[in-house]
């Protein structure tokens, strides 16, 4: 159990690490509604826990083609997030951003993919952090993040990206 007023970053060893990747076409992104585990009716970008030994680049476009049935190219790292949850569960989260992509998207017992203009993106059935961060990473700002949730509800964090800008609640 994690207090749910304070985490210490300095001992953080997830549990597991995941990758996020954000399929961009033009000025659309591929999204998902995840339809089980960690977040399932939540939307998300394709992702999921890496495998033993296996680098988060090669897990980024596994766990897509899996999902969605893409095949995701061109993709670059835009960061870490950092999630450390009340019930002491911790997660260590890789951002992709594919810049190219292969193939149709199609639903699969994990998701149901659909692409959005990026302006329209349903923050207000996210994850509450995606708001925070995921604008700048589209707009290719890299991003470092510790953030602390008690259910579903983000308590505490510190978001920074590679132009400088910090937000903060410690």
């Amino acid at each position: 159990m994690i207090h749910p007023d304070h985490y210490d970053w300095t001992r953080f060893v997830p549990d597991h690490t995941a990758v996020l990747c954000f399929v961009r076409s033009g000025r659309r992104v591929l999204l998902i509604r995840k339809k089980r585990g960690l977040g399932a009716g939540k939307i998300n970008a394709p992702g999921g826990k890496c495998d033993p030994g296996e680098p988060p680049y090669t897990a980024a476009i596994r766990e897509t083609q899996e999902e969605v049935g893409i095949l995701a190219a061109d993709l670059r790292n835009h960061g870490v997030l950092r999630f450390a949850f009340s019930d002491g569960y911790t997660l260590k989260v890789y951002i992709f951003v594919a810049y190219r992509h292969e193939g149709s998207a199609v639903s699969t017992d994990e998701a149901d993919p659909f692409w959005i203009d990026i302006a329209a993106i349903p923050y207000e059935e996210m994850w509450e952090d995606d708001r925070h961060w995921l604008p700048r990473v589209l707009a290719g700002h890299r991003v470092e993040s510790e953030m602390l949730f008690h259910h579903d509800d983000m308590i505490d964090w510190d978001i920074r990206f590679s132009d400088g800008v910090r937000l903060r609640r410690t």
